[in-house]
């Protein structure tokens, strides 16, 4: 039972922050529809300061809403537009902090899934990758993610597989062929498998030779052979990043590491990439047998030990633990043997 004053207070509450939301979706969205490669400094700039003076998870969620209605449609977007909005992020990420990056790449790795499953005519599916391809681009994400996903497309290897693997490939394939030149190979080896064993399966088999021509170049190092392949975009942007952003972190040490299997589980096994997000799940928290094995270590110490460890404050059977194997240990590789256990 909730009180009426209290219940009003609540309601009126809601509304005042149903008003804030909405007033701040209107000023990001005003930043966004203005967003071009020009004015991108003072745009991230205006963008940092609604960062600092608004909650993070609010401006997480309205960022990354507006960025994927305007991003995510029917019709193929235009290249340099996805680059610009993706750049802006990428800015934010390395600025800001890393929560900016994670939370707008795990909302659009769960909806290129769900895409993915559902067989939706339009281009929501490209959209979605050349977000992924050009976050990758920008040092978001580390190239184990894009890795994962063409592992995904390489397994099922329908004819819309083959398209978004050729997309691509031919956006981020030389870039990931610096990064594990060893891993591209195996896929290209896994592609070639999957080609000889579905050839039956296409009647149009000119879109697969051409996949694996794509697959050849890309192995050999040589660009002529990819139409339509020109890096000067992404230089150019990437030039602009470096100016763009304030720390010297501008680099590798900021990129997301993270699988694609631990973003889709994400709400089940909590976000390890992003400090403080991360928690070890129900079945380990109840986990009997470890809780037994941490008594059985505490009852083998002195009971002097104990009361030490209690005037010290050691509120929890692991803290105890970790004291009184510290204190009891002969040797330095003793007490790692006792830890361990």
């Amino acid at each position: 039972y909730v009180p009426p004053q209290i219940r009003k207070a609540q309601e009126t509450l809601d509304d005042k922050k149903r008003e804030e939301l909405g007033r701040l979706k209107k000023m990001v969205n005003g930043l966004i529809n203005r967003l071009s490669e020009p004015n991108l400094s003072s745009i991230s700039g205006q963008m940092e300061e609604l960062y600092m003076a608004n909650s993070r998870k609010d401006m997480n969620d309205t960022l990354t809403d507006i960025l994927m209605s305007a991003c995510v449609t029917a019709v193929a977007m235009p290249a340099r537009l996805m680059m610009e909005h993706v750049l802006l992020v990428s800015i934010l990420h390395h600025n800001v902090g890393i929560e900016v990056g994670a939370h707008f790449l795990e909302a659009v790795v769960k909806k290129f899934d769900e895409l993915c499953k559902s067989d939706a005519e339009g281009k929501e599916c490209e959209n979605l990758l050349a977000l992924i391809a050009h976050l990758y681009n920008f040092h978001v994400v580390h190239c184990l993610l894009i890795f994962d996903i063409l592992k995904k497309l390489v397994s099922t290897f329908t004819e819309k597989e083959i398209e978004l693997i050729l997309f691509l490939l031919k956006n981020v394939g030389f870039s990931l062929r610096k990064d594990d030149a060893l891993a591209l190979k195996e896929l290209i080896t896994e592609a070639q498998r999957k080609a000889s064993t579905a050839e039956k399966k296409f009647q149009d088999q000119t879109r697969v030779r051409f996949m694996l021509e794509t697959m050849l170049a890309l192995r050999n190092n040589d660009m002529r052979k990819i139409p339509g392949y020109d890096p000067e975009p992404v230089e150019r942007l990437r030039k602009l990043q470096r100016a763009l952003v304030h720390s010297s972190g501008s680099g590798k040490d900021t990129q997301l590491r993270v699988s694609l299997e631990s973003l889709l589980s994400a709400d089940r096994v909590g976000r390890w990439w992003i400090v403080g997000s991360s928690w070890s799940g129900a079945p380990m928290i109840s986990d009997t047998k470890s809780q037994a094995q941490q008594k059985l270590h505490v009852g083998k110490v002195s009971s002097k030990i104990m009361e030490l460890a209690r005037k010290l404050r050691m509120n929890t059977d692991i803290r105890r633990s970790i004291f009184c194997v510290l204190m009891t240990s002969e040797d330095f590789m003793d007490a790692f043997e006792k830890l361990l256990k």
